[in-house]
């Protein structure tokens, strides 16, 4: 069984964990919402789409741990502003293939340049680089471990 002092700094780690990455997404998505028009959520799937053309609905899901019905509407937004296609699935016609547009290119292109600048200043006076490396190692463990077990999906 895990002491108490080993429990609390769990605890610990979990409030700091959660309010770290509530306090850096709620910058983030200020200031794309202000200098671009999306929200980080938007922009982490125009990043992820523009890495993996031709993905479909489910492939984004399980990448960000979202309900497919939350990316599907997620998506008809992008599609709505023109930044994403829908085109059918040769190998399943009951699913579409999603690509970005030229349009949501240069946006997502664009406002990973402000993504990247924030995440600097937000992190590089408090963090040097093997901080970060060292952290990164350590969350990169979690999340492979979590998914491997399947691990907090959301249904639907």
């Amino acid at each position: 069984m895990a002491s108490t002092s080993a429990t609390a700094r769990r605890a610990a780690l979990f409030d700091d964990l959660v309010r770290c990455e509530t306090r850096v997404y709620n910058a983030l998505t200020d200031r794309l919402r202000t200098e671009h028009g999306i929200v980080a959520s938007q922009f982490e799937m125009l990043r992820y789409l523009r890495a993996h053309p031709d993905a479909r609905v489910g492939d984004v899901a399980r990448t960000v741990a979202a309900g497919i019905g939350a990316i599907s509407k997620g998506v008809d937004r992008l599609e709505g502003r023109g930044w994403v296609t829908r085109v059918p699935n040769p190998v399943d016609g009951r699913s579409s293939l999603l690509r970005l547009t030229g349009r949501g290119a240069e946006l997502v292109a664009e406002a990973e340049r402000t993504f990247d600048a924030l995440l600097e200043s937000l992190l590089a006076p408090v963090l040097d680089d093997d901080q970060v490396a060292a952290t990164g190692a350590a969350l990169a463990a979690l999340r492979r471990s979590l998914e491997a077990d399947r691990i907090g999906v959301p249904a639907g």
